[in-house]
C-alpha cells in the first residue's frame, strides 16, 4: 500500500532544492512585493520614475472626485512607499499589509470599469497586490523579517 499523506514530488530529484528554497520563499514574495510598490508612492510624492507628481495626482484625484485630493494622494503614496517598505522588511508586517489591503480594495474598485487586464488599466494588478497583502495580513512576516528579530509577530 502506498503512502497517501506525503505528497510525491514529480520530480523526486529536485526534492533538495525545494527543501533549500522552501524558507525563503515567503520572504522572497513579501520583499518583492514590498519593493514594487514603493516605486509608485515616489512616483506620486516626487514624480520620480516618470510619474507625475503629487500636484498632477491632486488634480487627478480631485477629478475623480476624492475630497480632499491632496490627503488621498498622501495617504495612497505613503502607503505604497512606507507601507511598501515596511512589508519588504517584514517590519509591522500586519499593520503595513492591512493597509495596503484597503488601498488595494479601493484600487479595484476604482479601476474595474476598465476591466480586468492592467494592460487597459483594468484591476488584474491590484488584485494580485490585494490577495499577496492578504497571505502577509494573515501569516505575518515570518522568520526573516524585522518584526521576528524583535520578537513579534511570527
Amino acid at each position: 500500500m502506498t503512502d497517501t499523506t506525503t505528497p510525491r514530488h514529480y520530480v523526486p530529484a529536485f526534492r533538495g532544492i525545494y527543501e533549500a528554497v522552501d524558507p525563503l520563499a515567503l520572504p522572497l514574495l513579501r520583499l518583492t512585493t514590498g519593493l514594487i510598490l514603493m516605486p509608485h508612492g515616489c512616483q506620486k510624492l516626487f514624480g520620480w520614475f516618470g510619474g507625475a507628481g503629487f500636484e498632477k495626482f491632486t488634480g487627478f484625484f480631485d477629478k475623480m472626485g476624492w475630497y480632499p485630493p491632496a490627503f488621498w494622494v498622501a495617504l495612497v503614496a505613503l502607503t505604497e512607499l512606507v507601507g511598501g517598505f515596511m512589508l519588504a522588511v517584514g517590519f509591522l508586517t500586519r499593520f503595513a499589509s492591512a493597509a495596503i489591503v484597503i488601498f488595494m480594495l479601493n484600487a479595484i474598485w476604482s479601476t474595474s470599469a476598465k476591466g480586468f487586464f492592467w494592460t487597459q488599466g483594468g484591476l488584474e494588478y491590484s488584485l494580485l497586490i490585494l490577495v499577496v497583502a492578504l497571505v502577509f495580513l494573515t501569516k505575518g512576516g515570518g522568520r526573516y523579517s524585522v518584526d521576528h528579530a524583535l520578537g513579534r509577530e511570527l
